[in-house]
């Protein structure tokens, strides 16, 4: 069995470093135009899934084709909640923005979102939903559910949240083979956007 597992492309949000998670964007021109240049090998008989959300549809269009994809709402990033569609510059001064930044924000959620933790428990367990039917299987979901899925799959490799994590449109290869394997996707050299 061969997972892939893929980030969206670039939104208006990626682009200027605000916290995105429920709020439901489009990709940027940017970002639809970025996913033109990357190029991933055919997948036979994959089962196509998204969280649902405009970014993950639009990149598994742009990537696949005009494929069938199941929604999988499990499969959604973090919701940020009150620092939703929010940077920084706009919240440092905040104090439950600064408990929360400075805190354990795997434990602790942001006001009116869900923590680390929270997130991480529900795309594990639709993932793993995934992975028990045991076919290949594409799916195009967020930075912080792969970062999840990722450092859950390899523990031993003792990398956090944020080294898991690939530009938009990138992701891994997971192989099934009695324990998990992993690759970058897509293959050959890859651009930093």
């Amino acid at each position: 069995m061969t997972i892939y597992l893929i980030r969206h492309g670039a939104t208006a949000a990626n682009e200027a470093h605000l916290y995105c998670g429920a709020t439901d964007l489009p990709l940027s021109s940017r970002g639809a135009a970025a996913l033109s240049s990357l190029s991933y090998p055919p997948l036979p008989g994959a089962v196509y899934y998204t969280s649902g959300l405009l970014r993950c549809r639009q990149t598994l269009a742009l990537l696949f084709g005009p494929v069938a994809a199941q929604t999988a709402p499990a499969l959604a990033e973090m919701n940020f909640g009150a620092f939703e569609m929010r940077g920084y510059e706009e919240l440092k001064g905040d104090p439950a923005y600064q408990a929360w930044l400075t805190g354990d924000n795997e434990k602790n959620p942001a006001p009116g979102g869900e923590s680390g933790e929270e997130m991480t428990r529900r795309a594990l367990a639709a993932f793993r939903k995934i992975a028990e039917k045991g076919e290949n299987a594409v799916i195009v979901t967020h930075g912080g559910v792969i970062a999840a899925v990722m450092a859950a799959l390899f523990p031993g490799e003792g990398k956090n949240r944020y080294q898991w994590q690939r530009p938009p449109g990138r992701g891994y290869r997971l192989e099934w083979a009695g324990t998990w394997r992993y690759e970058l996707l897509p293959e050959g050299r890859e651009r930093e956007d």
